[in-house]
């Protein structure tokens, strides 16, 4: 299966070419490191360039059985007037750019339209395959030869052709050795420079080598291939720390987050493989830098189950307020307020936690140790009764029993008990929020 791609255009950073291919050639990747520093070892390393209250109110309240954006209007802009004396001081502004935005977007248009027609890569395939007039012969590692053309690899890849071009004349040919890679890294290599195109079998064979070939002779059409390629069809635990060392020399940080995320996700089976213990002899930092990561992780996931957990008690706060509401107001089966018509058990009542606010208030009516701080669920009332004062809008006409009073109690309280009260109101309210937010969203979808 051929796959191709388009090239791209745009100059080439020689003095960043320079700089990373040295320290490339200086660096081990563990297992793989064998053959990066043969290739970064060759003679490009040698150029340089630039580049409490009563509670009868309570009893009086109950009924308690026996349970089975208008627009602005728009005001009108004054203008000054100007003196013709001034008008004819004033030069004419230039024409506005109009033919030149036009013919920008009919090019830019017919870029996004270029492709390449198959009968075109298939002349430059056969012209890479035949060799025909080839002045340039690359010489692999498994002494294989690879003929080709100077004057193609010098546009393709302006970096190989300074390469070549320092290289020896021999009766007018060129032989240049390319170490540590074979020769079907090398013939992939050098046929995508000529079509751009490239066989599904050498990518999953020799991507590696061609991520180093491509980022040493600066190939970025060829680079973003081998990364996508590895990104999607060949990391896996085994190799993700073999392919993380080598995108961390041949400067591609998208395949080194996407090989640390795997590294964090999969920390104990990477753990145990054959290239983390490579790496831990060869290069600690790495090592280091890896766990720190994956502690991070672990305390960001833990930060959010403590924010979801502590959401989750708001959301039941702000259920039973409704719930309290709903049975000071409406009743529900066997509770509410004496002047309303009582549902019975026979009707299904549509608040979750209304049960439980239920088998609450019954018990504030009954115990005998009601004051604050006395029973633990009575304690849980006042405050329940507390936070709904503090949310209500209209405590003049609140059927809730006791919100008026606790509104008055406001004022006596002092600014550090004011401060937490406003602090839990403002955590339920946002709660309540992104609960009907989240609930809209999922019914649009």
């Amino acid at each position: 299966m051929v796959a191709c791609s388009l090239p791209s255009d745009g100059a080439v950073d020689y003095a960043l070419a320079t700089v990373l291919g040295c320290l490339l050639g200086y660096g081990g990747c563990g297992r793989i490191g064998y053959w990066v520093g043969e290739l970064m070892a060759s003679a490009l390393c040698d150029y340089s360039w630039t580049s409490s209250p009563s509670n009868g109110h309570m009893h009086s309240s109950f009924d308690i059985r026996k349970s089975e954006k208008s627009p602005a209007k728009t005001l009108p802009v004054l203008e000054t007037p100007i003196s013709s004396s001034l008008q004819s001081n004033i030069p004419a502004p230039p024409p506005l750019p109009k033919l030149i935005i036009a013919k920008r977007s009919r090019r830019e248009s017919s870029q996004e339209l270029c492709g390449i027609p198959k009968e075109t890569r298939d002349m430059w395939d056969n012209l890479f395959e035949e060799g025909y007039a080839a002045d340039v012969y690359l010489i692999t590692e498994d002494n294989g030869t690879v003929p080709a053309h100077f004057c193609v690899l010098s546009i393709a890849s302006p970096v190989l052709g300074k390469y070549l071009q320092d290289s020896k004349l021999k009766d007018g040919v060129r032989y240049v050795k390319i170490p540590g890679v074979p020769n079907g890294a090398v013939c992939a290599f050098i046929r995508f420079l000529y079509s751009s195109c490239y066989e599904e079998e050498d990518m999953k064979k020799f991507v590696l080598h061609l991520l180093v070939l491509s980022h040493f002779f600066v190939v970025p059409l060829l680079k973003r291939v081998c990364m996508r390629y590895l990104e999607n069809n060949w990391l896996n635990t085994e190799n993700v720390i073999d392919v993380l060392q080598l995108a961390r020399q041949c400067d591609a940080p998208r395949l080194t987050f996407v090989c640390i995320r795997m590294v964090v996700r999969h920390f104990k089976t990477v753990a145990s493989t054959e290239g983390w213990k490579v790496m831990r002899r060869v290069n600690p930092a790495l090592e280091q830098e890896l766990l720190e990561a994956v502690v991070e992780a672990d305390s960001r996931k833990q930060e959010r189950q403590n924010k979801m957990e502590e959401k989750k008690v708001y959301l039941r706060l702000h259920k039973a307020i409704e719930a309290l509401l709903h049975i000071c107001k409406d009743g529900c089966s066997t509770i509410g307020p004496r002047d309303k018509m009582l549902k019975g058990g026979e009707v299904s009542c549509g608040f979750p936690a209304c049960k439980g606010v239920e088998m609450l208030v019954r018990h504030f009516f009954i115990c005998k140790t009601r004051v604050p701080g006395g029973c633990v669920q009575c304690k849980r009332m006042w405050q329940l009764l507390e936070l709904h004062s503090r949310m209500c809008d209209v405590p003049e006409s609140c059927n809730v029993p006791l919100c008026r009073h606790f509104k008055e109690k406001v004022r006596q309280q002092s600014k550090k008990d004011e401060a937490k009260w406003k602090l839990l109101v403002r955590k339920v309210i946002e709660a309540k929020n992104s609960n009907h937010f989240a609930a809209r969203f999922s019914g649009s979808s």
